[in-house]
């Protein structure tokens, strides 16, 4: 982990799944700030420093991100919660562009055991350089929250390395961990 992104090194556990999600309350507008390594965007560590699920752990994969049948969509706070979340969360960061086409995204996703609904774990992913008008979000980002998901149940990496090297930055994780 970089020392820039999380000096601690410990990400914080946020309240688990919940059968009942509210709106969650945002950073003050303005106070936080994208930074972008190879025109990729990262949150602000401040605002953003990711939130993990307490009930997901290495003894619990089969039974949580690794089970057959899948986890994340029985968790995934609704979009009536999460629409209200995004557009607070984009004047936290400032971002003025169409929401439509930013995603409002786990830094630690589902897959990988991030907290559902805390605001420390969710922000507002601007477009990714290449992305077309229009479109709808283009977020590289989950083809690596993929391929992490797939080393951790496979045992090729834990599930906190995993996740430690997403939360510093989602960009260079695949390659913090030796799988590229």
């Amino acid at each position: 982990m970089t020392a820039s992104r999380n000096p601690g090194g410990e990400i914080p556990v946020g309240p688990g799944p919940s059968r009942t999600y509210t709106v969650q309350p945002q950073p003050r507008a303005g106070s936080c700030h994208y930074s972008f390594v190879s025109g990729q965007p990262l949150p602000d560590p401040s605002c953003t420093p990711g939130a993990l699920s307490p009930d997901v752990n290495q003894a619990t994969l089969s039974t949580t991100i690794c089970r057959k049948g899948g986890y994340t969509s029985g968790i995934r706070p609704p979009t009536r919660v999460t629409g209200q979340e995004k557009s607070a969360n984009a004047k936290s960061y400032g971002y003025a562009g169409p929401l439509h086409e930013a995603e409002y995204d786990h830094l630690i996703s589902l897959q990988l055991g991030g907290a559902p609904n805390d605001p420390r774990n969710l922000w507002v992913e601007p477009p990714s350089p290449g992305h077309k008008a229009g479109a709808g979000p283009n977020n590289p980002k989950d083809a690596v929250e993929t391929h992490l998901h797939t080393a951790i149940c496979k045992g090729k990496v834990t599930l906190a390395a995993a996740q430690r090297a997403i939360a510093s930055d989602w960009a260079t994780a695949e390659s913090t961990l030796g799988l590229h």
